[in-house]
């Protein structure tokens, strides 16, 4: 009996396996250890003594205090998983809008890609523990915390503008939120603007070319070429996208506060696992969804 003979298309999944196994082996050997000790000291008690730390097991007590006794971290937790759910989309769509506007021949457009990709070096590690507001006027740039009285006003007539023109009120706060976040956005969105960037270079231009024959408007090439190209790009910038946004959440710091300033490892490791697993299900279900819909040109 002949063995059968892998396709085409089965040899080149193999060959991804392969080119991503290093990364994988890597990862497992260097994540594993440290997730298994960090669920560990969740289940324990860690006291400071002379020469290092001792451990006692107390089993889920500090899971069920986090939720009973402790009042920060329901409320930080609902607010940071509610920033990363509102944010999220908002990056994708900013970053394809400029990825797509970036992507037309006109001049300066070296320029404008590094403007747009600027903010990525001024989150770098290099200069993270500068005062970037102290660049720009004592906070002039307004992230949506609510304490820019301009931008509270500003926002408040666009949604005036938004509903009498008979919006729903729930697409209207998304937008006026959209506003409000418009710099965290735009600080967040440079690396995905280079993934769609790349994506979009990559199309043929013989799509585009068969499109005008066929008497397409730019809007249906988008929608019928574009966008249908991007879905896999749009997966890979959204999985980015919300790893990225963990870093920035207010639960780090709160997670950062209880182990290093209360000294209480035991609570921030099991802060860190109910994030970790909030997180992991909220990434699940966006890539469980979107995969659905993604198009992938042979």
């Amino acid at each position: 009996m002949e063995k059968k003979r892998m396709t085409l298309k089965q040899k080149n999944a193999w060959y991804g396996v392969l080119f991503a196994t290093p990364l994988m082996i890597g990862m497992v050997l260097l994540f594993i250890l440290p997730m298994i000790q960090s669920f560990r000291y969740s289940l324990s008690s860690l006291d400071m003594v002379e020469g290092g730390f001792d451990v006692t097991y107390k089993g889920f007590s500090n899971y069920t205090s986090l939720f009973t006794t402790n009042p920060d971290f329901p409320r930080t937790l609902t607010e940071s998983v509610v920033n990363l759910v509102v944010n999220v989309p908002l990056i994708i769509i900013f970053s394809l809008f400029a990825a797509v506007l970036l992507n037309q021949k006109f001049k300066g457009r070296s320029f404008a890609r590094a403007v747009f990709f600027l903010p990525v070096i001024i989150a770098s590690s290099a200069i993270a523990n500068l005062d970037i507001s102290s660049f720009v006027g004592g906070g002039a740039i307004g992230s949506g915390s609510g304490d820019d009285s301009g931008g509270v006003m500003q926002s408040i007539e666009l949604s005036k503008m938004m509903l009498d023109s008979g919006l729903s009120p729930g697409i209207v706060n998304y937008l006026t939120g959209a506003v409000d976040r418009i710099y965290e956005i735009i600080s967040s969105s440079g690396v995905q603007i280079l993934i769609f960037l790349a994506g979009l270079q990559s199309i043929s231009p013989s799509l585009y070319e068969a499109s005008k024959i066929e008497g397409a408007t730019g809007y249906e090439s988008f929608w019928k070429i574009t966008f249908p190209m991007m879905t896999p790009l749009i997966l890979t910038n959204m999985v980015y996208s919300i790893t990225d946004t963990v870093n920035s959440n207010s639960i780090n710091l709160l997670i950062s506060e209880t182990a290093f300033k209360v000294f209480d490892f035991g609570l921030s490791a099991a802060m860190s696992w109910v994030f970790f697993l909030c997180v992991g299900l909220v990434l699940a279900l966006s890539v469980g969804l979107i995969s659905r819909k993604v198009f992938y040109y042979d």
